[in-house]
């Protein structure tokens, strides 16, 4: 039977965060999907936690990639279900229904392009830091991501006959623009009013903060235009000295 999930997990020696992700699908409710689990050659336990972990319809590919987003599309690659889903090492499904309730906004809205929801920053531990800095928006279009990703990567599961594979000559920020090619392609998207994310702190963009931006300025200008870009930014930098000094 086809899954209705396909959920692609990248890791490189994760063996300390890769647990919480692990539980987080072995726990759901809903058994309608794969595993698809592409590692990068650890050289610790990760391909061992995988194995123990004994979760049903997991596939483990352990090889030398060039890069998170190669590995991404070695997942899409093999890929079976009808959406795909990346969850990222470290990250987790919210609750233990987050499939479940994905898996009823699919059958009861005929299969939209995209569902997507909310995330949750959490720390090591699992605890809740707070919301993502930009929150999901209840009506989302191609002019949304205009703003920056509104939608958490984790967060954006898609039919999988409108995606192609990420563009590797990206270096921190192929997610957004594989988004914004996604919402391109898709004649229709659902919003599921509910926190469907955990997103660990401390991710590869995160940890390369400049370069992210730069690069994502670069796929706003491709895709929405420069001056439109432009404008958007100076907004932002003004809001933002605005709020510095008080002003409101």
């Amino acid at each position: 039977m086809q899954p209705l999930f396909s959920i692609i997990t990248v890791t490189y020696n994760a063996e300390d965060v890769l647990p919480a992700t692990l539980k987080s699908i072995k726990e759901q409710t809903c058994h309608l999907y794969e595993l698809i689990i592409i590692d990068g050659k650890s050289s610790d336990a990760t391909v061992k936690i995988v194995q123990d972990a004994n979760i049903n319809n997991t596939e483990i590919v352990s090889e030398k990639d060039r890069g998170i987003y190669d590995a991404m599309n070695k997942g899409l690659g093999l890929a079976q279900g009808d959406y795909v889903i990346f969850l990222n090492a470290g990250d987790s499904f919210h609750s233990k229904e987050t499939l479940e309730h994905l898996a009823d906004a699919i059958m009861d809205n005929d299969y939209p392009g995209i569902v997507y929801g909310q995330t949750d920053i959490v720390d090591k531990d699992r605890n809740r830091l707070g919301d993502r800095h930009l929150l999901a928006p209840e009506v989302l279009t191609l002019d949304s991501f205009k703003d920056g990703m509104l939608v958490c990567h984790q967060a954006f599961c898609v039919l999988r006959k409108i995606t192609n594979n990420y563009d590797t000559r990206i270096r921190y920020s192929a997610d957004y623009e594989w988004c914004i090619r996604c919402l391109q392609r898709s004649h229709r998207n659902y919003y599921l009013n509910e926190t469907v994310i955990d997103f660990l702190h401390g991710g590869t963009t995160t940890q390369h903060h400049v370069a992210s931006l730069i690069e994502r300025f670069n796929i706003m200008s491709h895709y929405y235009g420069l001056l439109p870009t432009l404008f958007i930014h100076m907004k932002k930098v003004i809001s933002h000295i605005g709020k510095k000094i008080g002003v409101r």
